[in-house]
């Protein structure tokens, strides 16, 4: 049961925002919202699990789109928000060194 928890828990982190852009590289973050067809120019480091978020927010419909299926995929948005807002308070001091060196993830 344990295991099942864990490997549950470890999926529904997979699509994390925070994890998105601070586990993975740069360019995997940036090729998703490009696909995405977000109109963000750059997501800075600093609480960017829940910028990500809004920038896929913040991106054209796509084909064969209709406002159920939108308004369902906002609101698994913004609940991704909001933990990705706590793990990216608990991620602050690196991010916070990562943005002073690395500076903004730049999309366009």
């Amino acid at each position: 049961m344990r295991l099942l928890a864990m490997g549950l828990a470890a999926l529904m982190l997979a699509g994390c925002g925070t994890v998105q852009t601070v586990a993975r590289t740069d360019q995997t973050s940036v090729d998703y919202l490009k696909d995405k067809k977000t109109y963000c120019g750059a997501v800075p480091r600093i609480y960017s699990g829940v910028t990500f978020d809004f920038c896929q927010l913040h991106a054209e419909l796509g084909e064969g789109v209709d406002a159920f299926d939108y308004n369902n995929a906002s609101l698994g948005l913004l609940i991704d928000a909001a933990a990705s807002g706590v793990l990216d308070t608990l991620l602050l001091p690196y991010t916070v060194y990562r943005q002073q060196t690395d500076g903004s993830i730049v999309i366009n």
